[in-house]
Formats: structure tokens, C-alpha cells, sequence
């Protein structure tokens, strides 16, 4: 699926090239817990906050999802599996893959390699205020009289 016709995720990309390949296994665990395997595999277009160069970072999701009709049924679900609610038992595969990317993408992508820049903001020879004396210092000669 091309990356473009993920339109949330698209927002996050610095082009909208490239193509996303997916693998999706419905079943039941051995518990009887209706599931989605979702395995995903793309190269994302990224900005790199420290160099602001464009950079691929490769993404492998690899997700098992417990399939549910309720919220309620969330606190059943075995360890190792993330909710996901199935409106009326529906599902929208390519809204579950675009979920699943979008949480693969770093909060502030960095371009690996990039080694950060080392600037001085202001003066670096700024003279140090000096001390200002504090209004309250009066009151710690002062005595309570009773």
C-alpha cells in the first residue's frame, strides 16, 4: 500500500513516497481470544530535528492485537496483547496498519549518525549580576514583643 493513501500518517512524513508491505493473521489464541497478527514493514521519510536533512528510517511493526466489541472487554485480554475495538465487528485493515505505523514514529526523529550541534546562545562572557539583598532580611533582626 502506498504510503500517500495513509492520510494521518502522511502528516507526520516529510514525503509521501514510498510503500508500506503487510502481512494480517486473524484467529483465536489458545484461549479462545479472537486476535489480529498485524506485521508491517516500510521505510518511513523523516525530518531530523537536529540536521533538518530528510532521512528513511525503516519501521518494523510486529503487533498482536486482541479483537474487542466493548471497552469493558479490555481487562480480559491475556498479557502481550493491545485492545482493539471493533465497532458493530467491523474493521478498517488500512486504518489498524496507519495505527500501528503512527506509533512507530518517533516523537523527535533523529537521523542516526547525526551528532548534535554544540552552539553558545547569549554572551559567554556575560558578567554574573551581583547579589541583590533581600527585603526580608530586616525582619530576621526584628524581635516579637508580648
Amino acid at each position: 500500500m502506498p504510503l500517500a493513501a495513509l492520510p494521518r500518517l502522511r502528516d507526520s512524513l516529510a514525503a509521501a513516497d514510498g510503500v508500506v508491505t503487510f502481512d494480517l493473521e486473524f484467529g483465536k489464541d489458545d484461549l479462545g481470544v479472537p486476535l489480529l497478527r498485524v506485521r508491517a514493514d516500510a521505510t518511513l521519510p523523516l525530518l531530523c530535528q537536529r540536521t533538518l536533512d530528510v532521512f528513511g528510517l525503516p519501521v518494523h511493526v510486529d503487533s498482536r492485537l486482541g479483537l474487542i466489541t466493548q471497552e469493558s472487554e479490555e481487562a480480559g485480554l491475556p498479557g502481550g496483547y493491545e485492545p482493539l475495538l471493533a465497532n458493530e465487528g467491523e474493521l478498517r485493515l488500512a486504518d489498524v496498519i496507519e495505527d500501528e505505523l503512527i506509533l512507530a514514529v518517533p516523537v523527535v526523529p533523529v537521523k542516526p549518525g547525526s551528532t548534535p550541534e554544540s552552539r553558545t546562545w547569549g554572551d559567554s562572557e556575560a558578567e554574573e549580576e551581583p547579589a541583590k539583598p533581600n527585603p526580608f532580611a530586616v525582619l530576621k533582626n526584628m524581635k516579637v514583643a508580648r
